[in-house]
């Protein structure tokens, strides 16, 4: 075998992957958001969460999408973990459309058909307006073309002729059990290697359809992709979330049960889908002669793509009425961690590695900056339960002064995670908008990026509020009056109002939100600062307290003004308002 023709299988099975990835991320970007709100609508029921995944992951050709979706609504509360389960389970069976793709390009010649999609291709790239369309057939004739240079390849390499192959596939026992074992670890090693099922299948069709490898041995391999590319989802996930390794789990559990009972039946399922195909098992080459076996090899790529697709199904069809308990398996199995929600920095929805696909990752960014929100409005009610503290006696070593002390370090642990949250948010949207995006995400992650700027600007505001209280708490300065306790509660209700009003539309969609409530309670908070402003200055004047306690006061009062401001810009970078 020539170096020249090594170089061009590596280089078509290249081809061949470069193309699935171009092919899927050009759908992702056409019906990204869409399939979002399909997902979150569609699955009320574990049957209709299957069909949808089934549904989605053929629309998108990839389901690694359609797992990434499926665990960011299950973290965002969207969807149940048992309807996420369905919706895997669909995937499986969506996800064997690629199988069919590929067995029709090594069984036809279509290499010709692609250089008018490539033209086609590159016309509508240019035109901006479909650029996306064009991206896809630029992924399909990639595919197609890497399909159809594997079938040349396959066929100049002659495997079916090669005696040292046939010696080696020959040595293994075609009825033994352990052949069978041996071939379906190996097809989850090669899977695991790769990071590419579609490769592996390639390889497998080509080895198959020339005669050298005995479709029972093939057939093993495709199963050993099943789990080959469940392994690598586990492992990435060991970093996620509870919620994020439990579906990666069931995933898994899922493969391996139809890897277990089908071992007990598998050379009847084996010939069941050989019989649907039209492929004659018992054929040799001795008997039939060369042309006949080798038109009969030819529907090899089929059958396999048959199994694939029967494999899922049945497995589907029995597991589908066990999700509760499933369920309850891999709960019991991945328990959550015991710590404390809100003192850990760790990101909850940025699943670092975990199936990752970059016009999708929008919706965990988004998820992990609304938890982001929420924690800012804990803090700024911290600050509150703060000055209450300080107010509850004139005498500093009062029992308070430890509830005040501790009080004061978590305001001030969030404000360090603030900072955190803010950096890695950024990172992850910076890694993010490295990959070819659609225009409105590219937009999505501008106006991302200025809301966890402008959140994290919430915490140091809240912060400084705290440091004042802490300054004044500790030292020589008068406590305050009660009318001006009065006023700065006033104040910082109107602030807890103005971070309610953005949390509502964090948490929601904004085509329902109306942004004037908040640009309301943002002019109540600039008026009521101006009159507080002009008093403050008569009081002092009047000798009703101090200037040092005055400008204390107006510190607290300007800090709430300059919070609601950063309220509003957050309001307005989540509206699309400039």
């Amino acid at each position: 075998m020539s170096i020249w023709i090594i170089f061009k299988l590596l280089g078509s099975l290249a081809l061949l992957m470069f193309g699935m990835k171009s092919m899927s991320e050009a759908l992702q970007k056409m019906a990204g958001p869409q399939l979002r709100h399909v997902l979150g609508a569609m699955t009320t029921n574990r049957f209709t969460g299957m069909l949808t995944g089934m549904l989605v992951t053929a629309s998108v050709q990839s389901s690694t999408a359609t797992t990434v979706m499926t665990v960011s609504f299950v973290n965002a509360g969207l969807l149940t973990l048992a309807q996420a389960i369905s919706v895997i389970m669909g995937a499986n069976i969506g996800t064997t459309l690629t199988a069919w793709i590929m067995s029709a390009g090594m069984s036809f010649d279509i290499t010709s058909a692609v250089y008018p999609a490539f033209f086609l291709g590159i016309i509508l790239i240019y035109l901006k307006k479909y650029r996306y369309i064009g991206d896809f057939l630029f992924g399909l004739s990639f595919l197609l073309l890497g399909l159809g240079t594997l079938r040349v390849t396959g066929t100049e390499m002659n495997l079916g002729e090669n005696q040292t192959l046939l010696n080696f596939f020959a040595s293994f026992d075609p009825t033994s059990f352990w052949t069978t074992l041996i071939f379906l670890l190996l097809g989850g090693i090669m899977t695991f290697c790769v990071q590419s099922s579609a490769a592996v299948m390639a390889i497998t069709m080509i080895l198959c359809s020339s005669g050298a490898l005995p479709i029972y041995q093939g057939i093993a391999l495709v199963m050993g992709e099943n789990i080959g590319t469940t392994v690598t989802s586990n492992l990435a996930a060991l970093s996620a979330n509870t919620q994020a390794r439990r579906a990666a789990l069931s995933h898994m559990f899922f493969n391996f049960f139809g890897v277990f009972w089908i071992l007990f039946i598998f050379r009847l399922f084996v010939d069941a889908v050989c019989g649907l195909v039209g492929y004659d098992v018992t054929m040799t080459k001795e008997a039939a002669g060369v042309q006949a076996f080798m038109a009969n090899a030819a529907k090899l790529s089929f059958v396999l793509a048959a199994f694939h697709t029967c494999f899922n199904v049945v497995n589907t069809f029995i597991l589908i009425w066990f999700v509760p308990q499933i369920e309850r398996l891999v709960c019991w199995v991945i328990k959550p961690k015991r710590v404390d929600e809100e003192e850990d920095f760790r990101l909850h929805f940025i699943t670092a590695g975990f199936m990752k696909t970059p016009e999708l990752s929008v919706l965990e960014a988004q998820k992990e900056i609304q938890s982001f929100s929420e924690r800012m409005q804990r803090m700024f009610d911290m600050v509150r339960e703060l000055l209450t503290l300080s107010s509850s006696s004139n005498n500093k070593k009062d029992n308070k002064e430890a509830e005040f002390n501790k009080l004061y370090s978590r305001i001030e642990k969030y404000e360090g995670i603030s900072d955190n949250m803010e950096l890695e948010i950024a990172n992850y949207l910076d890694s993010v908008s490295n990959a070819h995006l659609s225009d409105d995400t590219k937009g999505k992650i501008r106006a991302m990026l200025r809301e966890i700027s402008e959140l994290e600007s919430i915490g140091d505001a809240c912060f400084n509020m705290a440091r004042t209280i802490s300054r004044k708490y500790n030292g020589k300065e008068d406590h305050f009056n009660e009318k001006q306790y009065e006023h700065i509660y006033q104040m910082m209700e109107l602030t807890m109002q103005s971070l309610a009003e953005m949390n509502k539309l964090m948490r929601g969609r904004r085509e329902g939100y109306d942004v004037n409530r908040t640009f309301n309670i943002e002019h109540e908070i600039n008026n009521f600062r101006n009159q507080l402003k002009s008093q403050n200055i008569n009081d002092v004047n009047n000798h009703e307290y101090t200037y040092a306690v005055g400008t204390i006061y107006m510190d607290l009062i300007n800090e709430c003004e300059k919070l609601g401001d950063y309220v509003v810009n957050v309001v307005e970078a989540r509206m699309g308002i400039r």
